[in-house]
C-alpha cells in the first residue's frame, strides 16, 4: 500500500492504476472512496474482496460529467433536471441501466438499475478525468466500519488491500452522499445525506422518503450491518453511564454522571463534541471520525446527546440509529 498527496504526478499515477485494474482511495467531498474501473469485472471483484462486501450489495459508479453518466443510463426529463441541478455534488441516483450497459454486472449486483454519482472534490474530478473510465467506489473501509472522512482512516480500515491512497485531507461534508431512486414512482429518497427532502421537493414536488434497511438492497447503504462500532451506542442520552464514552451535541453543562459528576469533566478520551454551539453540518462531518476515536475497548460503550430529527440531523441521526442496532447485534 502506498499513500501520496494528491499531486498531478499522484493523480496521473492513480488514473494508471485504475486502468491496469488496480484499487485507489481517493477523497471525495462525502467520504474517501475505494475505487476500481466500473468495466473491468475482475478489477470491481477486488473492491468486494478488499472490503469483506456481500456481492448483492451494489455499488455506486462515478463519473465525471452528465456526457458520460448518459452513455450508462436512461435519463428522463425529471432525472435531467435533478442532475442539472444538483450535479456536480453529494447526491447519488438510482436510474434504469441502459440496454448493453458496458459496466461490470457485479457493480450493479445484477438489477435493471444503476447507481451514478458525479462527485464535486477537485481530485476525485482530475482522478475520473485521467481514468477516462467510470470508477465503481463505494467508501473506504472495511463492510461495517464506520465510513473514512480521512486517510489514517483507510490505513487502519484496509492497510495493504488497496494499491494507493490518494490523500487530500479530511473531507469537507463528511457523510455519505444522499440517494435519490428514480427509476420507481414517485421518486424516493433511499438515503438521507446533505441534500435533505426540501432541496428535492423543489424539483421533484412528490418525492418522500423510503429510507429502509434490508439483506437485499436495492441501493448502496441499504444493509442491515452498517457503521457498527464494536461497543454498544445508546442513543438520546441524558447521562453517562459508568464507563461510557460520550457523543456530545450542544452544551453539556446538564448532562452528569449516572453516581455523581459533571459530563463535562470527563478526560478526553472518552467525550468528543460533534459541534458544541449545536450546528449539525459540523455534527454531519465529525460523526464518523469522532464514532471512531471513541469506540476503545476500554469504554463500555458509547453514549449520544440528542440530536434534533431536522435538515441534516435527519441523515446523522440515521447513521446513528444504525450504529446502535448493528452494535447491538453484534453483542
Amino acid at each position: 500500500m502506498k499513500i501520496k498527496e494528491a499531486s498531478l504526478n499522484a493523480i496521473t499515477e492513480a488514473a494508471a492504476l485504475i486502468q491496469k485494474g488496480g484499487l485507489v482511495a481517493f477523497p471525495t467531498e462525502t467520504v474517501y472512496g475505494l475505487g476500481a474501473n466500473a468495466l473491468d469485472g475482475e478489477a470491481v471483484a477486488r473492491i468486494f474482496a478488499a472490503k469483506g462486501r456481500p456481492s448483492f450489495n451494489p455499488l455506486i459508479v462515478h463519473v465525471p460529467d452528465l456526457e458520460m453518466a448518459e452513455e450508462l443510463a436512461v435519463f428522463d426529463e425529471v432525472a435531467r433536471r435533478v442532475a442539472d441541478r444538483l450535479w456536480p455534488g453529494p447526491l447519488t441516483l438510482i436510474l434504469p441501466k441502459k440496454e448493453n450497459s458496458p459496466v461490470a454486472e457485479l457493480c450493479t449486483a445484477g438489477l435493471e438499475t444503476i447507481a451514478l454519482r458525479i462527485p464535486r472534490h477537485p481530485v476525485a474530478q482530475d482522478l475520473l478525468r485521467r481514468a477516462e473510465v467510470p470508477i465503481a467506489a463505494p467508501s473506504a473501509n472495511r463492510s461495517g466500519e464506520p465510513s473514512p472522512t480521512a486517510p489514517i482512516h483507510v490505513i487502519e480500515s484496509l492497510g495493504d488491500r488497496v494499491d494507493l491512497i490518494l490523500a487530500a485531507g479530511k473531507c469537507t461534508l463528511g457523510l455519505e452522499s444522499t440517494v435519490v431512486d428514480l427509476s420507481q414512482t414517485p421518486p424516493a429518497i433511499l438515503r438521507s445525506g446533505f441534500i435533505v427532502k426540501e432541496d428535492l421537493k423543489e424539483i421533484i414536488p412528490a418525492i418522500d422518503y423510503h429510507i429502509e434497511t434490508t439483506e437485499r438492497p436495492r441501493s448502496p447503504g441499504q444493509t442491515l450491518r452498517h457503521y457498527a462500532p464494536s461497543i454498544p451506542v445508546r442513543l438520546n442520552a441524558v447521562d453517562v453511564r459508568a464507563g461510557e464514552a460520550l457523543l456530545a451535541f450542544g452544551p453539556v453543562k446538564f448532562m452528569g454522571l449516572v453516581g455523581g459528576g459533571a459530563a463535562a469533566d470527563l478526560p478526553d478520551t472518552r467525550i468528543r463534541h460533534l459541534s458544541k454551539e449545536g450546528d449539525l453540518h459540523e455534527a454531519a462531518a465529525n460523526l464518523f471520525a469522532f464514532l471512531r476515536e471513541l469506540d476503545r475497548p476500554e469504554h463500555t460503550g458509547i453514549a449520544v446527546m440528542n440530536i434534533p430529527e431536522t435538515g441534516i440531523g435527519i441523515a446523522v441521526n440515521d447513521r446513528l440509529r444504525r450504529a446502535a442496532a448493528a452494535a447491538a447485534a453484534n453483542q
